[in-house]
């Protein structure tokens, strides 16, 4: 048949049963792989524990798979590292040229093969015995000779593959990537691994936008617009212009935030005998404030769950005025 003839008994077919088709076709790999997955999960027992344990114990955690194994272990590796375990991919056929000298004593291997028999897994498995360097092993196959050279084996449970064949790796790559997920959160867990932290390793995109601190953000020093208890509101008045935040921090001169006087106040004190009262007699007390440490995103909400305009927050330490952070610099650093 030609490609005109193709065309034309293509273009004949009903659109809609075609695509109803595809979608059946497509249920049925997905209800496959959430069998293999809830198989998974049920299979999990003292052994994911005792690898945790080896992993948690490697300077470096060196992941390595061929195939489609190999592209599996490099999003592991990638999510190991980005959650606190020092991690990278080694790939097994250059490791037997060369790469094996980036693994080193301390380090601990994850190797990756659902067979189990992966030959260019040899060179690596030769090498991890030879100079005592742990492994633990994900694999279909138990008795297979990686299961059998691994430290601990965490070995996938032998569900068929969504592909109809039961040829290309569908299911058991689905698996293997869902257990990489549970070990990197399980170490991360184990850690204590906090936001911070984790903003720490994410600077760039969206997740780094997430993860800025007040602190990253806050103005200090001289740009800080503060008073005395005692300063007149006509000096209160030039200090609050000369600052452009529409709001001035009344301090003690240990620096400890007594109140603040905003916009609001003023309008509330509006009358004659304004700018010969003092700043603490005009101030809010009690004003909402935030920590250096906080996410710029928690000052975003305080600042508008209260309804009040509020556009401005104090940063204090220990009841210490220490910066200001203001929703334009929130909003310029993509924090929203």
């Amino acid at each position: 048949m030609n490609s005109a003839s193709r065309t034309t008994q293509a273009s004949q077919s009903p659109p809609g049963a075609s695509h109803a088709a595809d979608a059946a076709s497509a249920r049925r790999v997905l209800a496959t792989e959430v069998a293999g997955l809830q198989a998974l999960q049920a299979s999990l027992g003292d052994e994911f524990g005792r690898a945790l344990d080896v992993l948690e114990q490697g300077d470096r955690i060196i992941v390595s798979g061929m195939g489609k194994s190999g592209h599996v272990g490099r999003k592991i590796a990638a999510t190991l590292a980005s959650t606190g375990a020092p991690a990278y991919f080694v790939h097994p056929a250059e490791a037997s040229h060369g790469d094996l000298g980036m693994i080193a004593t301390g380090d601990v291997v994850l190797a990756l093969s659902n067979s189990g028999e992966t030959a260019e897994l040899a060179g690596l498995l030769w090498y991890v015995k030879r100079f005592g360097i742990r492994l633990v092993a994900i694999t279909g196959g138990g008795g297979s000779n990686l299961a059998q050279a691994a430290d601990v084996a965490l070995v996938l449970p032998g569900v068929p593959e969504a592909c109809p064949m039961g040829l290309a790796p569908t299911t058991s790559t689905t698996m293997t990537l869902a257990l990489g997920d549970a070990i990197a959160i399980a170490l991360l867990e184990r850690k204590g691994f906090t936001p911070s932290r984790f903003g720490d390793f994410h600077p760039g995109g969206r997740l780094g936008q997430r993860l800025v601190k007040v602190g990253d953000l806050m103005h200090v020093g001289t740009e800080l617009p503060v008073v005395a208890p005692d300063t007149s509101m006509a000096e209160a008045l030039i200090e609050m212009s000369a600052k452009s935040f529409g709001c001035v921090a009344v301090v003690d001169p240990q620096r400890r935030l007594l109140g603040i006087v905003t916009d609001g106040d003023l309008r509330r004190h509006m009358n004659a005998g304004l700018l010969s009262q003092t700043a603490s007699e005009i101030m809010t007390t009690r004003p909402k404030t935030i920590a250096a440490e906080a996410l710029a995103a928690e000052a975003v909400r305080i600042m508008n769950e209260t309804g009040k305009g509020i556009t401005s927050l104090f940063v204090v330490a220990d009841d210490r005025l220490v910066g200001l952070v203001h929703v334009h610099d929130c909003l310029r650093a993509g924090v929203a």
